[in-house]
């Protein structure tokens, strides 16, 4: 973290709780999904990856499904001028069952089924069922929520070196400091840099005791230079101008 805030737009609580999936936990998600049936499944996968708000999911449309291209077309909520749709890429394995589990294209076809919603669910029933398969998954917290798959769509991104005006325009941001809170959470680049510090610190030779190093080199040669100077004066020679010093 990076002198992070606790504000509206911090990834994380006042007692330092995350407001997202980290990785072990999206894959824990995803295993979960495979548990639902495909309705369930297809809803949780979506908002997963696209990082879209529980609302845009649910307005989604089989018009809003480009299969050719791999993108949704999500109308952006949340923003003072209306209408604004952003285009965000989905897995192929995500598009091949929403295609399978709708028919797609057979609704494209179609001018009334095209603009019919994939989900007629309302929003508390899909919220439920996000926080069933958080239950079934053992994610507990303030992450177990839709916000939380939002949050962690995020951090992936720029964990994954995504450009940040690209993670802004699919989350549908109006400005970038809102996406750059993501920047914030500690990636794999940093741990290494962090892993190298450490690994620096143990390879340092361990700290000499008190008295050691210098100070016992003086001790030595003051030692020494009142021998030699014992030494000249049973001889009979001068006294050693070092041993004057060192009295």
């Amino acid at each position: 973290m990076q002198g992070q805030s606790y504000s509206r737009l911090s990834l994380f609580e006042l007692s330092g709780h995350r407001k997202y999936l980290n990785a072990v936990e999206r894959q824990c998600f995803i295993r979960a999904t495979a548990r639902q049936r495909a309705a369930v499944r297809l809803f949780c996968l979506t908002l997963l990856w696209s990082g879209a708000r529980i609302s845009e999911v649910l307005a989604l449309t089989p018009a809003a499904i480009d299969i050719e291209s791999g993108v949704a077309s999500i109308t952006t909520l949340k923003r003072r001028k209306r209408g604004v749709v952003r285009q965000v890429p989905l897995p192929p394995d995500v598009l091949r069952g929403l295609q399978r589990h709708f028919r797609l294209r057979r609704s494209q076809r179609d001018g009334r089924r095209a603009t019919r919603r994939l989900w007629r669910w309302s929003r508390t029933t899909a919220w439920r069922h996000v926080k069933q398969v958080m239950a079934a998954a053992g994610i507990t917290g303030k992450a177990a929520m839709p916000k939380g798959l939002r949050h962690g769509f995020g951090v992936k991104a720029f964990q994954s070196n995504v450009p940040p005006h690209l993670v802004q325009r699919w989350l549908g941001h109006a400005s970038l400091k809102t996406t750059a809170i993501y920047g914030d959470v500690i990636g794999p680049e940093e741990r290494a840099f962090a892993a190298r510090m450490w690994k620096t610190q143990a390879e340092q030779p361990r700290a000499r005791r008190w008295g050691s190093g210098a100070t016992n080199d003086r001790r030595k040669r003051r030692r020494r230079f009142r021998a030699e100077a014992q030494a000249k004066r049973r001889t009979g020679r001068t006294t050693c101008p070092a041993d004057l010093l060192i009295r």
